[in-house]
């Protein structure tokens, strides 16, 4: 069955600092932080219109993004839940999702949002080194990370853990170490964000004394696609690789810095097919030949590579003539493999 959620953000109202990296106004493209009656008219709106693009037969979700969502008003969260909830009622959409912070999942908390059809819980984790989140004042530890996904999965809720690439103090072996514990803690989901410098944030002004370097589009594609095969061979489904764009990020002047790319998940899906194709072929394509691989459905694009990246390179790499990409439902994921393979007596490709 298909899937989608109806996002509704609220950006800023809950979080009770501001990160180094942070400026969610630009992210979200929204500013201020309108009274109760207001958010949720507007809710209801956006809602409302949604559904009118969403097929009968998709598991829908609302989802409350963009600040801690646990940490508002507990007035406001109870409102925005119960219009949520009459939503589930009737049938129109299957639960409620929302995100947060690690700090802010007590079970003071997690009581109060019982009694409403929430069903996901998206946890703001972005690190899981305590030198990485202490440089990016987070304000909580690793440890509370860990605890909250814990109390969550031990109350029922699904768990998405979100990170982060190219923090201040963040190596790539502080991410995989990410990665792997998010494994470890039981999450159902993950989401992959490089870091981008925006205006009006502290790391802005770091970058501009010379304190910290963004991540180059190379460099975190390269990342990102070692996280991916990660993730997939661990069963974890990655929800979405880089910021959704928004007419606050396309501004010129509010991504100072960073792998900003409008294709950037694109490109990191890409990379991590090329890789996996990469070791198949190994020592079994004879020069010339013609190759066909496999992938699963809606992947095609990803495995060609922008502007064809990924089949020149392979196919200068193992001298093959040509390879076509098809897809089949039997795969998953990441999984490829060769359904034929033809030698002809011709040039090999270039």
């Amino acid at each position: 069955m298909k899937r989608a959620n109806i996002p509704i953000f609220i950006p800023h109202r809950g979080c009770p600092n501001a990160c180094v990296f942070c400026n969610q106004h630009t992210i979200l493209g929204v500013v201020g932080t309108p009274a109760l009656e207001i958010l949720l008219a507007r809710a209801r709106a956006e809602i409302e219109t949604a559904l009118t693009t969403i097929s009968p037969d998709t598991m829908c979700e609302i989802a409350y993004f963009g600040g801690s969502f646990t940490g508002i008003e507990p007035d406001l969260m109870e409102a925005l839940l119960g219009l949520a909830a009459e939503y589930v009622a009737a049938g129109r959409v299957s639960s409620i999702r929302c995100s947060t912070r690690p700090d802010y999942v007590g079970d003071a908390v997690l009581d109060r949002i019982a009694p409403y059809p929430v069903g996901t819980v998206e946890l703001g984790v972005q690190s899981l080194s305590d030198a990485v989140l202490f440089a990016c004042r987070r304000g909580h530890t690793a440890e509370d990370a860990l605890a909250a996904i814990a109390r969550l999965r031990g109350r029922g809720y699904a768990v998405v853990g979100q990170m982060m690439l190219g923090l201040p103090n963040s190596t790539f072996a502080d991410e995989r170490e990410t990665a792997e514990r998010l494994i470890a803690a039981g999450v159902d989901a993950v989401r992959i964000y490089p870091t981008l410098v925006l205006q009006e944030t502290q790391l802005a002004d770091r970058m501009a004394q010379g304190k910290y370097s963004p991540l180059s589009l190379d460099e975190a594609v390269s990342r990102t696609a070692d996280l991916l095969d990660l993730f997939d061979q661990a069963d974890v489904e990655v929800l979405r690789v880089g910021l959704q764009e928004t007419d606050g990020l396309r501004e010129p002047g509010t991504v100072l810095g960073g792998p900003c790319h409008p294709a950037f998940g694109e490109l990191a899906m890409g990379e991590c097919f090329y890789r996996r194709a990469e070791k198949l072929l190994q020592g079994e394509i004879p020069c010339g030949a013609d190759v066909t691989i496999a992938v699963p459905r809606g992947r095609t694009s990803a495995m060609i590579g922008q502007k064809k990246k990924n089949l020149s390179r392979l196919c200068a790499k193992f001298g093959m003539k040509t390879i076509k990409v098809v897809e089949i439902d039997t795969l998953l994921g990441y999984n490829i493999k060769i359904v034929h393979n033809r030698k002809e007596e011709r040039n090999p490709c270039i």
